[in-house]
């Protein structure tokens, strides 16, 4: 087995240990009375053992363990959907159980579950017998992803214009100085994850739960896509022109912020290298 220190599924999720881990620990105690057994060296002043909890106890008790449980599996799903936006996670990466339910401290069925999560969000490409791997959107899927943002952001803008308050404003502003700070920095990383979080965060504004649902998935695929047919960090996805939709949504112009990110989701398709290597071969020319 490679040292850990060396494995990179265990690099791109670094950080991701102690929190995941205390999050799903208490779930391991069980401090029910055995079945009500004396304790063969129990004095005769000692307390007598409880009576078995009932149905109803039971499972008010396990409530909270099982909100752990849930709480785990939200973190390890939005670590590894992290470091898929950061590009940390490349495209065709396999997701080994083992090793992702070692550096988590969770079960492998736990992993499972997470992995099974993605997959429906075809972020992940499962594979009978081989495993979980990064999903790579073909040339075909990434236009259908184009054609399906075309029609959902329009959507989304007239909903976020719609149900405007200055507090949905304000969150948009705040984001946007996020990632100008990261451009500053030139932390490409952070840049491709807070881009693509731009139109996740303008879906949830909006309020309709399956768009932002769609969103999300949508944003995600685009940055797997980004990396997988080299479209530059620096002009995929321009600050600008995130700052000209957020001004135009702020006037309450809902007309011109759907046509600046139409235009906006058209510079991101046309910075990928889309074009299909011809089928055909001159085998003449070739061989000549």
């Amino acid at each position: 087995m490679d040292r850990l220190g060396d494995d990179p599924l265990r690099t791109a999720l670094d950080g991701t240990l102690p929190t995941i881990a205390a999050a799903g620990a208490s779930h391991l105690r069980c401090n029910r009375p055995r079945c009500g057994h004396p304790d063969p060296v129990a004095t005769p002043n000692a307390t007598p053992t409880p009576a078995m909890p009932t149905r109803t106890a039971s499972r008010a008790a396990s409530t909270p363990a099982r909100l752990q449980r849930e709480n785990a599996q939200d973190e390890i799903y939005e670590k590894i959907t992290a470091a898929i936006l950061e590009h940390r996670l490349h495209p065709g990466t396999k997701l080994v159980e083992e090793r992702l339910a070692e550096i988590f401290g969770v079960s492998r069925a736990r992993i499972r579950e997470v992995l099974a999560r993605l997959a429906h969000e075809q972020i992940v490409e499962l594979y009978p017998q081989r495993g979980a791997y990064v999903a790579k959107p073909t040339i075909e899927q990434a236009r259908d992803v184009f054609e399906a943002r075309r029609l959902i952001e329009p959507a989304v803008i007239r909903r976020l214009v719609d149900t405007l308050t200055p507090d949905k404003l304000e969150q948009l502003r705040r984001h946007q100085d996020l990632e100008m700070d990261a451009r500053r920095r030139d932390d490409k990383r952070a840049v491709i994850r807070l881009s693509g979080e731009f139109h996740s965060l303008a879906a949830e504004l909006a309020g309709n739960s399956a768009l932002a649902r769609s969103m999300r998935e949508l944003s995600v695929l685009t940055c797997l896509m980004i990396f997988l047919y080299d479209a530059p960090t620096t002009t995929s996805c321009r600050a600008d022109e995130h700052s000209q939709i957020i001004d135009a949504i702020a006037k309450r112009d809902a007309a011109r912020a759907e046509r600046l990110m139409l235009e906006h989701l058209e510079h991101i398709e046309g910075s990928m290298k889309l074009e299909a290597a011809s089928e055909e071969v001159d085998l003449e020319a070739i061989f000549r």
